[in-house]
């Protein structure tokens, strides 16, 4: 193996919790109902309208020994690590490799920030943080991967890349090298993010917040809407045992670096890293099936992305972007779009566009409104644009 022709690793096992359900089969149930999950905020007061991707049933609590690491981001891992069977996946993957040869890398923007802001609420009232309060174990991006890390009892390298809305994506792409590189057999890469005031009024701050659910790709589309979610998923490298599994081919990354808050106009970074992806897996435009947009439905970064796009693919394949239904869950994007891309291989479909009424003509792309039974795509491309200009465009394979 070398850095520049990664080998494929397959996808083991993979789950979600989002504003759209709480597992995998909820997921799909959404996707194809095609119909907005995005509500009111719950969770705390903001002084402005706006819908969110809000997860509403109950967190689990965190166990005593781990108590340290309690907030609404570890809350969230350990409910998508309890669903179905996903926990044991993990178990037996512990039982073939041994703990010391699985790695854990999480994606994330915000982490434990919730907590740090009620923690500082707490501190004007009453003039002192609340008992128990861990900043270290909490509020640092590396907070959660570490928690759970130590949920699992696992022992290989561990650690978190935050790189806005590409932070997950990215992070497949780490797993990948680990796996290729022989440091690990396994990783276990989790994208993991929860709503917090910072980011609701931090977009609001730079006028992103549209005031009702989000238009992907549409004409007359009016900004974004935040969500919030946890996406799992294991790598494996191939084996016999594991050949009916879709695969990881590559994941493309770049840095254009054009702007701390929006992406290059005419898409430059973008579409180097979905050429990088491309090149890294030996694969030709042609090959694609479906490309799942970025897609926030900022007037900017869509256009952008389509600029991007039709920079590269002469004859752009279907494309869809699902923030009309589940929000931008920003550092967690990366992780839970690649799930969704995952369940259209392992389920035959091809999502749609939550939302959209009516393409923008700007873009110049076949973007699907409604979800597609009547395929079985065989090669999908996911996109993740972050701050800053940091792009991964993730290249996936059906089994």
């Amino acid at each position: 193996m070398t850095t520049l022709h990664p080998s494929p690793v397959s996808m083991i096992a993979y789950q979600c919790l989002s504003a759209a359900g709480d597992d995998i089969e909820a997921l799909y149930r959404s996707l194809i109902a095609n119909q907005s999950c995005l509500k009111p905020l719950r969770l705390f007061d903001i002084p402005f309208e706006t819908v969110v991707g809000e997860v509403i049933s109950a967190l689990p609590e965190i166990r005593a020994s781990l108590k340290n690491y309690d907030c609404r981001n570890a809350r969230l891992a350990l409910k998508a690590l309890e669903q179905a069977d996903f926990r044991s996946q993990v178990e037996r993957a512990i039982v073939r490799h041994g703990a010391a040869r699985i790695g854990l890398i999480l994606g994330t923007s915000t982490s434990g920030i919730y907590e740090t802001e009620n923690a500082y609420v707490d501190l004007r009232r009453t003039g002192a943080m609340p008992a128990g309060f861990d900043f270290l174990k909490t509020h640092t991006a590396q907070a959660t991967a570490e928690y759970l890390q130590k949920e699992l009892r696992l022992q290989g390298p561990c650690y978190a890349i935050s790189t806005a809305c590409s932070s997950s994506a990215k992070a497949l792409g780490v797993a990948q090298r680990l796996i290729n590189t022989e440091i690990c057999d396994a990783v276990l890469v989790a994208g993991v993010d929860s709503l917090c005031r910072l980011t609701l009024r931090g977009f609001n701050s730079l006028q992103l917040i549209s005031t009702d659910a989000c238009r992907p790709m549409d004409a007359e589309r009016k900004g974004i809407n935040i969500g919030e979610g946890a996406a799992l998923l294991l790598l494996e490298r191939p084996s016999p045992d594991n050949a009916d599994r879709p695969r990881l081919l590559a994941v493309g990354e770049s840095s254009d670096a054009h702007h701390m808050s929006a992406p290059h106009p005419e898409g430059i970074g973008a579409a180097a890293a979905m050429n990088q992806a491309l090149r890294l897996a030996g694969r030709e435009v042609s090959e694609v099936d479906f490309i799942n947009l970025h897609a926030t439905s900022s007037m900017l970064n869509d256009l952008s992305e389509a600029k991007a796009i039709t920079s590269l693919f002469p004859n752009p394949p279907a494309c869809g972007g699902v923030k009309g239904l589940l929000g931008h869950t920003l550092g967690a994007a990366g992780a839970v779009e690649v799930v969704i891309s995952l369940l259209a291989l392992d389920k035959g479909f091809l999502p749609g566009t939550c939302g959209l009424q009516r393409t923008d003509p700007q873009c110049g792309l076949p973007v699907l409104a409604a979800p597609n039974l009547d395929v079985r795509p065989r090669l999908i491309l996911s996109n993740a644009f972050g701050f800053g200009g940091n792009n991964a465009s993730v290249l996936l394979e059906a089994a």
